[in-house]
């Protein structure tokens, strides 16, 4: 793969390379290379499409689609994202700017309060931005996904399967599993009538990059993994950056974020409403994520998330007797969130 990213990188950019690089990826397949040349530019990433883990999304639901046209709509639209540069779509390449080695998740900032929440709104500030984005799912398949019963039901299966048994310092019971179904079905019932605007799907510190020596009116951070975006509720992209299992934010400035982002929403939903459907998703979406880092120890035996498991499990503990609040049938799976360790779980 190298020689052929150094191939193409020569062909279609006319600069001769000195090095390609594995780059870490995360939990997903996909691969990334940073290019070193010998010209302009100096660095780009080479983005190689693999194929999805069928136990990334749910049963029936395609894959994620391409990288483009989404790239170029949220381009075109102002949004932060890297410059396509050159590619072989074919083999499922892309080559793309280089937006530094620093992610948001890395920034040295985040030990300064101030510049910690001056970096967290500038990227909750591109939420209201891509919820204002409409196009037909022929112009951008992500305006044809959303995040529906069965995407909430695939989480509530990871979570029985994955993480119930760390609740429970055992094997659960068939009625106990059927139980934390049970109670991911009731949170998709109360999250049946929010509004739907485009999401990134994945918002979290370590797909937002801070470029280097970013100045004037160029952006300092990027945007990185949207090709997933989809149709969600206004809180969902709020949920995955400041409820991320890998920046543990404290609890007034997560509150402070949310009432500065309630008002610049399209929907502008209620105080209540918001906090409301913003705990409910926070346990869908972290319930998923500590089950899925589970996954990945034992069925891939990459256990590098396993020290995200604290973090993650006390964003689900801290929304537990919240949720409870809401709705009885959500009593059990509150009950079980509470208990889960805040320990690294051994692989």
């Amino acid at each position: 793969m190298e020689s052929e990213i150094q191939r193409l990188v020569e062909s279609q950019l006319g600069v001769p390379v000195a090095s390609v690089q594995p780059i870490a990826a995360g939990l997903g397949l996909r691969r990334f290379f940073r290019v070193s040349t010998r010209g302009v530019p100096a660095t780009l990433v080479a983005r190689v499409e693999a194929p999805e883990d069928p136990a990334g999304r749910p049963a029936g639901i395609p894959p994620e689609p391409p990288l483009e046209p989404l790239r170029t709509f949220l381009e075109r639209h102002g949004l932060p994202v890297p410059a396509r540069l050159g590619g072989d779509d074919a083999r499922g390449v892309a080559l793309l700017e280089d937006v530094g080695e620093t992610s948001l998740a890395d920034a040295p900032a985040l030990a300064d309060p101030a510049a910690r929440r001056a970096l967290y709104a500038e990227v909750l500030g591109w939420i209201p931005r891509l919820q204002r984005l409409s196009a037909t799912p022929e112009e951008v398949p992500a305006f044809g996904r959303r995040l529906d019963r069965a995407h909430l039901r695939y989480k509530g299966e990871l979570f029985a399967r994955w993480s119930l048994a760390a609740a429970l310092g055992r094997t659960p019971r068939p009625s106990e599993s059927d139980a934390a179904r049970a109670a991911f079905e009731r949170i998709a019932d109360l999250l049946e009538d929010a509004p739907q605007r485009l999401a990134h799907r994945d918002l979290q510190s370590r797909n937002v990059q801070i470029r280097p020596g970013a100045a004037g009116a160029r952006p300092r951070l990027a945007m990185l993994d949207f090709q997933g975006a989809f149709l969600a509720p206004p809180e969902y992209d709020a949920v995955s950056l400041l409820r991320d299992s890998y920046v543990e934010l404290p609890d007034d400035e997560v509150t402070a974020h949310l009432d500065a982002l309630r008002p610049a929403l399209p929907d502008a939903p209620a105080p209540g409403e918001m906090h409301r459907r913003f705990d409910l998703l926070t346990v869908t979406r972290k319930g998923k994520d500590h089950a899925r880092f589970l996954y990945a120890a034992h069925e891939r035996g990459d256990a590098r998330f396993l020290r995200h498991v604290p973090a993650t499990a006390r964003a689900l503990r801290a929304a537990a007797p919240r949720v409870a609040a809401l709705d009885p049938r959500l009593a059990d799976l509150a009950a079980w969130l509470v208990r889960l360790p805040e320990r690294p779980c051994a692989p």
